[in-house]
């Protein structure tokens, strides 16, 4: 990584806890985010956060459950730092996310959030195909267990071992917190 890359923070709203999702895995997701966060703050860096503002009555994302569509407070914005809105699963459509990009000069992306089957994946693979030089955090994301059209279940883990291996090499590089972290150069004091 040459130049720090924008840390993309996707939708860790409080909605992704409530019972309504069934099984999630990684419960340190949150916090590898939080790290990240952290020194990407240090650095001055960019960071862009998405909220999902869901269409869906019963979703507990819905743009009318306040309670839901608030961020969690481990990783909870600065008011100086940039929120974009949406209502689909991928952060470039309807927000200003690539426009922002583009006039930045910005041309590599970490991508962190929730969730993984959702709007993590629907996003990187939109950066990828746009151009821009992409990461994945494996384990500053996390996946709901889902029943699929022929009624079987597939745990979460599962679930998240499958996106990465669809989105490995052609959509992005999946990397750790700590890959990340390991290769930033120290900060002078």
């Amino acid at each position: 990584m040459l130049e720090l890359p924008a840390l993309l923070i996707l939708d860790v709203q409080k909605g992704f806890d409530d019972p309504f999702w069934g099984e999630r895995n990684n419960d340190d997701a949150e916090q590898n985010i939080a790290r990240l966060q952290t020194e990407w703050r240090k650095r001055k860096g960019t960071i862009i956060y998405t909220k999902h503002l869901s269409l869906l009555p019963d979703s507990p994302l819905h743009y009318k459950h306040k309670q839901g569509t608030e961020f969690k407070e481990i990783v909870k914005p600065l008011s100086s730092e940039i929120v974009y809105t949406k209502n689909v699963n991928s952060g470039f459509i309807g927000t200003e996310l690539e426009t922002y990009l583009k006039d930045n000069q910005i041309h590599s992306l970490i991508i962190t959030g929730l969730s993984t089957q959702h709007c993590v994946s629907t996003t990187t693979r939109m950066s990828a195909n746009l151009g821009y030089q992409t990461y994945l955090v494996e384990d500053a994301i996390a996946a709901f267990g889902i029943t699929d059209h022929k009624g079987v279940y597939h745990n979460a883990a599962s679930v998240q071992e499958l996106e990465l291996a669809m989105l490995q090499k052609e959509f992005a590089t999946i990397v750790t917190t700590d890959d990340i972290l390991n290769q930033l150069k120290p900060l002078k004091e």
